[in-house]
């Protein structure tokens, strides 16, 4: 935990995005690290828990981090939750609570609201739209013998 605490302070004073960091671990030795890069990289997905995760992947040249515990310096946000249970850790740290990210304008109490309504309530306008000529991909993979499953 220690050295994700340190990247989120690295991180605020480096500039490069917001006060967050997060590492992941096997074997009780760190494998990857990551830190907040939206603003350096103009990326809305670069938190520190996904480009933690994204690294550790491609250390360990897998799509799943089977085995791994992440630490990360706060709760992780409904994006980074997300991404999270798709890596499948055995673990999950953290410092600092949403509620901590909340006082200082980082607010992600509306996006777990929003995804709790149904689509129709949502802000933001949902609209479904060619949704046969988008099952063939499903199907294709429904019949696929040779696919990697995940």
């Amino acid at each position: 935990m220690k050295e994700a605490i340190e990247l989120s302070i690295n991180n605020v004073k480096s500039g490069k995005g917001g006060p967050f960091g997060a590492v992941v671990v096997k074997d009780g030795k760190i494998i990857a690290r990551g830190a907040n890069s939206v603003t350096s990289s103009n990326d809305p997905t670069a938190h520190a828990e996904v480009n933690a995760i994204r690294e550790a992947c491609k250390v360990l040249n897998t799509f799943q981090l089977d085995d791994c515990e992440i630490y990360t310096s706060c709760e992780p946000c409904p994006m980074c939750l997300g991404a999270i249970y798709w890596a499948r850790p055995s673990k999950v740290y953290y410092a600092n609570t949403k509620v901590d990210a909340a006082e200082i304008n980082f607010d992600d109490d509306f996006i777990y609201k929003e995804i709790a309504k149904p689509l129709n309530e949502r802000n933001l306008q949902f609209i479904q739209m060619s949704r046969e000529e988008a099952l063939v991909a499903f199907k294709e993979w429904t019949n696929k013998n040779d696919k990697i499953e995940y």
